[in-house]
Order: C-alpha cells, then structure tokens, then sequence
C-alpha cells in the first residue's frame, strides 16, 4: 500500500494537476482554465471541487466532481502511473462521492470507457451499477462509454 492522503486541492496544485493530466494519454485533456473554474467552485446551480492526492509531498492524482440540481459526477480522475493499484485512485472517487453526500446529492454518475477493465472494476466495488452505454463516444481510440451510477441512498 502507498503512504498518501487525500485533500481538496487549490490553486497552487494546478501546474501539477495539468501536468499529470497531459501525461495520461486515457484522462480527459481540459483547458487550464477548466481546473481554475473547478478550484473556484462553480457557479449558481453548478458546484465543482477538485480532490488532490499526494505522496511525500508530490501529487500523484486527482479527482474533479460536479452537482448540478441533485446529481453529482465524477468527471475525471487521474492517477500517476506508477502509483496505480494502491489505493489512490478508490481514496478519490470515495472523495467526491461523500462531498456529494454533504452538497445533498442523491446519486453520482460518471461514464467510462468500456475497454476501461480496471477502472470498471473500481466503480462496481465502490457500489456504481451500469445504466446506459453511449456507442462511439470515445476517440483516439474510439470506444463505447459505460454510463454508471451510485445511488448515494444505498451507500453505507
């Protein structure tokens, strides 16, 4: 297991958040601008928060999550990869789904890619369940996207 913790992340983590994203060929590539509006928290009906994980003070991952009305999504998580399977990536999708809990989301949604085996098999065992698959949404390589979802009412 690897010595880490979870915080939320802030402006001064942003160059490191952009730098592992545009490491990852699979993370979502986002406009710097993007991350600031999510440090800043969104905007009327639209709330975002960015969690940061970091071990012997480096940032080895991160994770973004939105509410709009009651829904919450896990938009994007990242994990440096020679910090996979550790732990990391499951302390951040526990993050943003218990700061949907606190914003009075009733679920967390998120989509992934379908040839994604590993982060599929993260979300089953933090409870999400398949809902939908979107065909061809992914490019480069293209791919189907899994629709999954967490009712928060379940989660114990």
């Amino acid at each position: 297991m690897i010595d880490f913790r979870v915080r939320v992340g802030v402006m001064e983590d942003l160059p490191d958040v952009v730098a592992l994203e545009r490491s990852l060929v699979e993370a979502p590539h986002w406009a710097e601008a993007e991350y600031v509006a999510v440090v800043q928290g969104g905007a009327g009906f639209v709330r975002r928060c960015l969690f940061v994980a970091e071990a012997e003070r480096i940032l080895v991952g991160f994770a973004v999550g939105k509410i709009v009305d009651s829904i919450a999504e896990l938009e994007s998580v990242a994990v440096s990869l020679g910090k996979r399977r550790g732990g990391i990536g499951r302390a951040l999708c526990e993050a943003v789904v218990e700061w949907g809990k606190e914003q009075g989301a009733a679920a967390v949604e998120l989509e992934v890619r379908a040839g994604s085996e590993g982060p599929i098999a993260l979300y089953r065992a933090l409870r999400f369940v398949a809902v939908g698959l979107r065909p061809g949404y992914y490019s480069y390589p293209v791919d189907d996207a899994v629709l999954m979802r967490l009712d928060l009412a379940m989660k114990t």
